[in-house]
């Protein structure tokens, strides 16, 4: 069986708290071998961190964009506090979801553009510190994102859940980063997206889920049918492999040829995740 490899899984979400080990056992059962799961506030540490102990994954912790409005800054401190304590945990992969959101209104106006900027820069600086790569949150801001990568450098790390321009997707490769594509990729409106899937070099790309966010097209509920009363859909990390058959079919390669090349590229992107993988625990 392909083992696949989710860069980006929030198995931490309330919408897993009922069923997160039914979860992940199916995402195990359908060949992902390991989830990455990205903390986004200090109060979300020790949960990502016991999760991926638990499942034999790996996590990441950081302050994510769209909560910095009502987190006290001292959130920063609880950051690098943890870091430091973690330090020698083979299961923390990186520094994330850190970034920037340009697509939220009130989140693009000051003075939370500039709160954005402060607890964004300050967590490259960690990054930096403790020699980890990054997972980044880039919605809406993704030349904002890469004027910072180039005044912080940071040893890379992952453009979650990509959606730029060829120009950009190249910008954040020179960098050394990865670019993380997921269930958006799947629907047959996202043609660029699709495009880049298609023509980026075969070591760009890493593979992702967001569960329980950004579903596949199969499972996704439009507006007009959650408006008669249908549920929005919950994405789950199982759903990796058939999100990653789309991409190979849009390369002309087998699922099983891509997910050993997308696997490589989380490895490359993240290394801790060597160890993990070759251990299988």
């Amino acid at each position: 069986m392909p083992c696949w490899i989710d860069t980006h899984c929030h198995l931490d979400a309330p919408e897993f708290a009922a069923d997160v080990q039914a979860v992940r056992r199916r995402a195990a059962d359908a060949g992902v071998a390991v989830c990455v799961i990205p903390a986004v506030e200090p109060s979300a540490f020790d949960a990502c961190r016991t999760l991926a102990h638990h499942h034999g994954d790996a996590y990441a912790l950081g302050i994510h964009p769209m909560v910095v409005e009502r987190i006290p800054d001292d959130a920063l401190t609880r950051l690098e506090q943890a870091l430091a304590c973690h330090a020698a945990d083979p299961r923390l992969v990186a520094v994330g979801e850190i970034g920037l959101d340009y697509f939220v209104e009130h989140l693009r106006r000051p003075p939370l553009t500039e709160r954005q900027q402060l607890f964004f820069r300050e967590q490259l600086k960690l990054a930096r510190k403790h020699r980890l790569p990054v997972v980044l949150h880039v919605r809406h801001a993704i030349d904002s994102v890469l004027k910072n990568l180039r005044e912080i450098p940071v040893p890379g790390g992952i453009a979650h859940a990509f959606n730029g321009s060829r120009q950009q997707a190249d910008a954040f490769l020179a960098l050394g980063f990865k670019l993380g594509f997921g269930g958006a990729v799947t629907h047959r409106r996202a043609t660029r997206l699709r495009a880049l899937a298609a023509e980026l070099p075969p070591e760009a790309i890493v593979m992702e889920t967001d569960a329980p966010d950004i579903p596949p097209r199969w499972l996704y509920a439009t507006a007009e049918q959650r408006a008669r009363g249908q549920p929005r859909a919950r994405n789950e990390p199982g759903e990796l492999p058939d999100i990653g058959a789309e991409i190979a079919a849009l390369r002309d390669l087998l699922p099983r040829q891509w997910a050993a090349l997308s696997s490589a590229n989380a490895i490359a992107a993240l290394p801790r995740l060597a160890a993990l993988v070759e251990r299988g625990d």
